[in-house]
């Protein structure tokens, strides 16, 4: 079917008005104006001249149509009764916890052994990390002289 801009009357028809101003035009007419931008060679900005509208706005709707038609085409029909393409989600009983942090085996104990210049020696059996380090931060502040 070949539409042509001589097929709609001159102005489009409003069919409502909201308080802001903007105007709602008739469906009908309105989609028979896209159908005419479609054709090769009509001018859009003629037409929405011609039927009292800004051009942007018809070359709106021509668009939007186009984004409709297009994202239709892309879309595959699937039957009724076709298998879904989700999967189903399934509740997975809760996982064991790790034992709280207190509940957890000791830290393995260590025997440090120290010999000083000045002849001393230190030892420290069964040391956690904690009393090492405080152990190697106080002879580090150390200053011994050499026997």
């Amino acid at each position: 079917m070949t539409v042509n801009s001589a097929d709609i009357p001159g102005q489009l028809r409003v069919v409502r008005v909201l308080g802001n101003g903007k105007r709602w035009f008739d469906p009908v007419e309105k989609e028979r104006l896209i159908d005419a931008c479609l054709e090769p060679g009509v001018s859009v900005a003629g037409l929405a001249l011609a039927h009292g509208i800004n051009a942007n706005q018809l070359r709106k709707w021509v668009k939007l149509r186009q984004d409709r038609e297009a994202a239709a085409k892309a879309l595959p029909v699937m039957p009724r009764g076709a298998p879904s393409a989700f999967v189903p989600v399934v509740e997975a009983a809760p996982m064991a916890r790790l034992p709280a942090p207190s509940a957890r085996l000791p830290a393995a104990r260590v025997r440090v052994t120290a010999s000083l210049p000045n002849g001393v020696r230190l030892e420290l059996d069964d040391a956690d990390a904690q009393v090492l380090s405080a152990m190697i931060e106080a002879l580090g502040r150390c200053h011994v002289p050499a026997g």
